[in-house]
């Protein structure tokens, strides 16, 4: 409880009118109720003709006696009054309709307060989508790498499914039950204290029965959202390589796979599901069992006379079913709630997530590049092996370098600490003099372009893709833009032009179509550091050259840092950088490279024998 509690106190505050409205129709609704059902006494006193009201000949002050001695007299002197007046027809007619009119008003109360909770159940959920989308973009790219993207979508739809599910929807019990019990416990306890203590001694019993059953619930719904989440990354890993699997003809084989963990994740499933289903029977179980209990000493009590009458026997009674129910809904929040905590854990791994990049209390502003950036004494590592080793190198402003070497030697890792996508150990980066992590983030990011080696798409249309990261861009702008991407073309060849959906990661366009989209974007935000990651590594020679044309138009008047395989498509770089084992090794333009005959000049070599 004390868990679920914390998720109330974190979300809920937003709604606390909702909230307040809720529990005030709730108090009026128990009220009402044991309001209403009081009127079951004059009507059995009519029916069976007792004895109990004919003490009742005058009206007792409120004060001048026991409370209940009082309410019941007066009670019974106004129905002795009506029965004189109109007879005991028209007077259990009378009591009737007066129990239609309580109970209309009772119902509409309990409308309204569960009306009341709708709002705050389906508002924490958008809430904590948002929150987790929020976060989600937020997160560094380390996070990343580290989580399965079925994993994170599995939690921003099956868990927050299941909190909807299980905790949003015992919201209304929740709120309403507590409420329930305290006013129909307070009336027992007014009717027959002796009963009423004789109740409570068996209600603990009952209690511990049935909160038995759900004691492993939470950890058999932890190990079930674990495997659905590895069902989903399954997906994800299918969707995203179906070209390779239907190559190797491995169908039958993902199929396998797939129904493996598919049938544990139903083995898991149904545990959980049965032992939720046990709530509803044995909760009906004990509750007719601790009635009859009642009903048995509470007999014993009238029958000898014992300060309780038969027809007050049968309020009781009533009163005591009531809540049962409030009870029983107990029990199935408890058996509904701990499925919907765990799920809570899982989603709380991502909303509290370590913000490992974080921007300072009070960073500096920086809205222009002037001079250079600079790699002084940085090292790098991700997690026990270095990546980067005492790394020194300056970039000026207007001047290209180029970033090159073996696969894995750190060249990737060294861009993506301009941007502060990782944050160095040892040494800094600056930029104009100014470390980045002194920076804003977003002023820092706004100077930079990015062309990556996967054009990243997004399902929109060509000119929202391209105006991605500008706010309020013209149409003429993005024209303009696609045009010195060399993309205008093709764009204009499609079927509603500009407006044309590019589909799923630009899955609709070629490899050089999508990479000229990108160049397009990045021209229009017109960053004055540009960083190219293999933007021409995948693609076909035609394709490369429209794409290299291209990059040129961008490349000018901007500082660029480029990372290539292709060696001819940087030999006109201002400083070529060897990158090997996360250490430069060489440095300096093509042809002094090639005159030092090292590192450069057997990667150049191999090229050029590879491309005969």
């Amino acid at each position: 409880m004390k868990e679920f509690i914390k998720i109330m106190l974190r979300f809920v505050p937003p709604y606390k009118k909702n909230l307040v409205w809720s529990i005030v129709f709730n108090i009026l609704s128990a009220m009402l109720n044991i309001f209403s059902f009081a009127a079951l006494i004059p009507i059995l006193q009519i029916l069976f003709k007792t004895n109990d009201s004919v003490a009742a000949t005058s009206l007792m002050e409120w004060g001048g006696g026991d409370m209940k001695e009082v309410l019941s007299n007066n009670m019974n002197y106004y129905v002795n009054m009506l029965i004189g007046e109109m007879g005991e027809a028209t007077t259990l007619l009378v009591i009737g309709l007066f129990l239609v009119f309580t109970t209309f008003i009772k119902t509409g109360c309990y409308f309204l307060s569960s009306a009341s909770i709708i709002p705050i159940r389906t508002g924490i959920v958008r809430d904590m989508r948002n929150q987790l989308y929020r976060k989600i973009t937020s997160l560094p790219l380390g996070f990343f790498s580290e989580e399965r993207k079925g994993d994170i979508i599995a939690r921003m739809s099956g868990d927050v499914g299941e909190v909807e599910n299980s905790i949003m929807s015992s919201l209304d019990m929740l709120f309403k039950n507590p409420i329930l019990i305290i006013a129909y416990f307070g009336t027992m306890l007014f009717i027959s204290w002796k009963l009423t203590l004789f109740t409570l001694a068996i209600v603990p019993l009952m209690g511990w029965l049935m909160g038995g059953v759900g004691r492993k619930l939470k950890q058999q719904s932890i190990k079930a959202q674990t495997l659905w989440s590895d069902t989903m990354s399954q997906v994800e890993e299918t969707l995203g390589g179906l070209r390779i699997i239907k190559a190797f003809c491995a169908e039958d084989k993902m199929n396998m796979r797939f129904d493996k963990v598919n049938s544990e994740y139903r083995a898991n499933l149904m545990k959980v599901n049965t032992r939720q289903q046990l709530a509803h029977p044995m909760s009906e179980f004990l509750g007719t069992l601790m009635i009859v209990i009642v009903l048995w000493f509470g007999g014993w009590l009238v029958l000898n006379n014992m300060t309780l009458s038969g027809p007050t026997f049968i309020y009781y009674m009533v009163i005591l079913y009531s809540i049962i129910n409030p009870l029983k809904e107990f029990s199935k929040a408890g058996y509904n709630i701990p499925k919907g905590l765990a799920s809570m854990e899982r989603i709380d791994k991502i909303l509290k997530a370590e913000m490992t990049i974080r921007e300072k209390d009070v960073p500096e502003h920086i809205d222009g590049f002037n001079h250079q950036i600079e790699f002084r004494n940085v090292s790098f590592k991700y997690d026990k092996e270095w990546v980067l080793r005492d790394i020194n190198l300056t970039i000026r402003k207007g001047k290209t370098v180029a970033l090159v070497g073996q696969s894995g030697g750190g060249k990737s890792t060294l861009v993506d600490l301009i941007p502060r996508y990782y944050d160095v150990q040892e040494g800094e980066v600056l930029i104009d003099g100014i470390n980045v992590k002194d920076l804003g983030i977003h002023d820092l990011r706004q100077l930079i372009g990015n062309v990556n080696q996967e054009a990243i798409l997004f399902n929109d249309t060509f000119f929202n893709n391209i105006s991605f990261g500008v706010d309020n861009a013209t149409r003429k702008q993005v024209e303009d833009a696609a045009r010195i991407a060399n993309a205008y073309d093709f764009i204009m060849a499609t079927e509603h032009k500009f407006d044309t959906f590019v589909g799923d990661r630009g899955g609709r366009l070629s490899g050089g179509q999508r990479q000229r989209v990108s160049i397009a974007r990045a021209i229009l935000k017109n960053p004055p550091i540009l960083i190219l990651d293999e933007a021409t590594s995948a693609l076909d020679t035609e394709s490369e050259r429209l794409v290299q044309d291209a990059l040129q138009h961008l490349m000018k008047t901007r500082t660029t840092v480029a990372i290539a395989h292709r060696l001819s498509t940087i030999k006109s770089a201002d400083e070529i950088c060897v990158i090997h084992d996360g250490k430069i090794v060489e440095r300096g333009t093509h042809d002094e490279l090639i005159a030092m005959d090292g590192y450069y000049k057997k990667l150049n070599d191999m090229q050029n024998t590879a491309s005969k």
